[in-house]
This record gives structure tokens, sequence and C-alpha cells, in this order.
């Protein structure tokens, strides 16, 4: 089954809709399959006076407030707009995370075919109600959350109208960048289990090595960060990954997707041509003389694997030969 990536375009854009379009042409280039924004309403998500968290004021440097911070990275209505049509021009999905009620109504009326709930709203019962009376793929990540917090936001999308059948929900580590110590991927399968649900992982590590661990747990979707360099001032472009990565980082996947196989154990069609050449058969290993008893003195394994198995030296043990054969000669009854 094919992965689902996300390109997390985030709030990278720094609030310029043509760096936006740049990180649209960047996911495209990458291969990935949707390429994600965040909508919202800075009086709506933080209050005048809410602090920054601790990534944010490194990462900024501005001793301003959340608010004044989130500002910064709103993108207009007739922006969004352009981004949906530019991405569809692009052939790549477009989507972006609601961070309330009304960011959610406007994304709906532009036409996203998912919506994304974001760690921090797993809590908005408001705008769980809406996003599951949409009845669309949901998609629903759980950074800083206990398991009950995710099953109880379950029980209000899926009450709400949104069955479990169209749910995603994605592990995840609200901290910028993860350190590896604290990723917990087991915790993936653990709530695809307890809550009953498809999983994903929503990766903030540095690298791509959890991802690529994710997808072999069985994540059916994957998200990351990424930038237009990590040279460009915002919270989140530190643990980005520049487009050079991303595209690593897309090819890594399809690769271990293309390693899975099937659940069975045979040789490759590229692998039946070896296998005459590196196993090896029964051979006499000095001359044997017609009637000579054939003995581990006289009969051993050596390549190439046209002869009798060795796994048959045993049954070979003890008869006597029926003509006479040269050192490293495959033995035939």
């Amino acid at each position: 089954m094919k992965t689902l990536i996300i390109a997390e375009a985030g709030v990278n854009h720094n609030g310029s809709l043509d760096k936006a379009k740049k990180l649209v042409d960047i996911a495209k280039y990458a291969g990935a399959d949707i390429v994600k924004f965040q909508t919202f309403d800075p009086d709506k998500i933080a209050t005048k006076l809410a602090s920054k968290a601790k990534y944010q004021k490194k990462n900024t440097k501005d001793k301003e407030t959340q608010h004044q911070m989130l500002q910064k990275f709103v993108l207009k209505p007739e922006e969004h707009y352009e981004l949906v049509n530019y991405s569809k021009k692009k052939r790549i999905e477009f989507l972006s995370t609601p961070f309330d009620d009304k960011s959610l109504k406007m994304l709906l009326k532009l036409g996203i075919r998912r919506i994304k709930i974001p760690s921090g709203e797993i809590n908005n019962r408001q705008l769980l109600n809406l996003a599951g009376k949409q009845k669309v793929p949901i998609i629903l990540s759980t950074g800083m959350s206990y398991l009950n917090e995710v099953s109880e936001a379950l029980k209000v999308i899926t009450k709400s109208g949104t069955p479990k059948s169209k749910i995603t929900v994605l592990h995840c580590i609200s901290e910028y960048p993860t350190r590896f110590q604290d990723v917990n991927l087991l915790a993936m399968n653990f709530m695809k289990k307890k809550l009953n649900v498809s999983i994903g992982y929503s990766d903030h590590t540095l690298g791509s090595e959890v991802s690529i661990a994710a997808v072999t747990f069985g994540a059916e979707i994957i998200e990351k960060h990424f930038t237009i360099s990590r040279k460009l001032i915002g919270p989140d472009h530190k643990s980005s990954l520049e487009p050079s990565e991303l595209k690593n980082f897309v090819n890594s996947i399809r690769n271990v997707e293309k390693s899975f196989g099937r659940k069975s154990k045979f040789p490759t069609k590229n692998e039946k041509k070896n296998r005459l050449i590196v196993r090896k058969s029964i051979v006499a290993l000095k001359f044997i003389k017609k009637g000579d008893i054939f003995s581990l003195r006289n009969v051993g394994a050596k390549r190439p694997g046209t002869g009798i198995s060795p796994m048959r030296i045993f049954k070979i043990i003890g008869k006597r030969a029926k003509r006479n054969f040269n050192k490293d000669q495959l033995i035939q009854e």
C-alpha cells in the first residue's frame, strides 16, 4: 500500500504568497502527495498576552507575544484561493490545517478533500464537531495527548457523523525538533490496536529515519515539515527539511515500500539465475572407481548446484559407484 506523504509547509511561507507558491513547487518537485499549510485567525488562537513556546522564542528571537508572532503568518482568504488554484495547476493536492471554526468553513468552501486536526485542537469540541459533520476523511494529530484524550476526540468526531473508517490518527511529539529518545514510535501501533483506527506519523525529528521506520510499522500517512531554507527566520524553519532533503525523504519512503513484497518466502526472478551458480552439489572429492562405496572421505559438497543436492548426501553415503568419477565431477546415482 502506498503511504500518503504530506509535505508540511505550515507557516514557513512567513506570510508571503510568493514563498507559499515556492513551497508548493518544492513539494511537487520532491514527489509528495499533498502540500499542507496552516489556516488561522490569531484572535481565535491565542490571547494577546499568551507567550511563545521555548522553541519559538529561540527561532524567532523577537520579544513578542504568540499573538503578535502569529499575525505575521496569516494568509488572506484570497491568497488561500490563489494557492488552491496554483496547487491544482501543479497537480498536487492542497491541504491546510484549520485552528478554528471560521478557518475550517473557509477551507471547506475552497473544496479541501480532507480535514487535518492539529494536536493543539484535539480537545476543541466545537472544531471536532464541525469536522465530524462533514463526513470527509479526517487526519487527527495527537501530540501532547494521553490515550483517553485521543479516544474522547474520536468519540466526538464519530458521533458527529464521520465513521472511524475515515479517520487516521497520527502519532506525534509536539517538540521542535523532537529528540530520537522522545519519539516513542511504539505508541503508533498501540493506538491502532486500542482505538481500532488507521495510523500514521507526524515527524518532527531532524532526520528521516523515524519516518522510514514508521512506514515499516504500518503508517498509512507520513507528515514532515519542509522549508525553502533553514536560514530563514521563523518558528519552524530550523526543524524542517530543505528541498533536496525532502526529495530524498520521499524517495527513501518509496524505496522502502518497493521492498515490502508479499507475505510469502520464495526466490525472486532475479535470484533464480544465481541458484545454480551459488548452490552446491554432491561431487567427488577424489577419483572414485566403479564399485567403490561412497563415504564422507570421497564425496562432499561444492559449487555449482546443477547436480544432486547436498541435502541428500546421507542417502548417497553407503551406496556403490556405478561408474568411475574423476575429482570434482558431479556424482550421479
